[in-house]
This record gives structure tokens, C-alpha cells and sequence, in this order.
């Protein structure tokens, strides 16, 4: 992440693409489809999704 922004790239971008990395990615969903309807796992990762866009656009707001 250092270096992204070393690079130029905005603290709030490099958080959420860090925060994404982990929160969405395919093998958490593999995992969590055992346990949650597809139903729930999609609302789940749209929540996860709308989160992290804001909090990555709120850090390149305050930074």
C-alpha cells in the first residue's frame, strides 16, 4: 500500500483497494456460501461493497 501511494495514488483509494483485496474475494466467498443462501451472500457482499467505497472516499476526502 506504501507504494501505491508513493506512486500517487490517494490514501482513500489504496485503503479500499487493501480493504477489498481482503473483504471480497472469491475463496471468503466459497466459505461463507456454506453457511448463507445465496440471497444473504449477495447482500452481504453488496453491503461490503458499498462500506468500502465509502470509507475509501471519505480518507480521500479528509487526506
Amino acid at each position: 500500500m506504501q507504494v501505491m501511494v508513493q506512486k500517487g495514488i490517494p490514501l482513500g483509494t489504496a485503503i479500499a483497494f487493501s480493504m477489498a483485496v481482503v473483504g471480497l474475494s472469491i475463496p471468503e466467498a466459497m466459505l461463507l456460501k456454506k453457511v448463507m443462501t445465496t440471497k444473504m451472500l449477495a447482500l452481504f457482499f453488496g453491503v461490503v461493497t458499498l462500506c468500502i467505497i465509502i470509507s475509501g472516499y471519505i480518507f480521500n476526502w479528509i487526506l
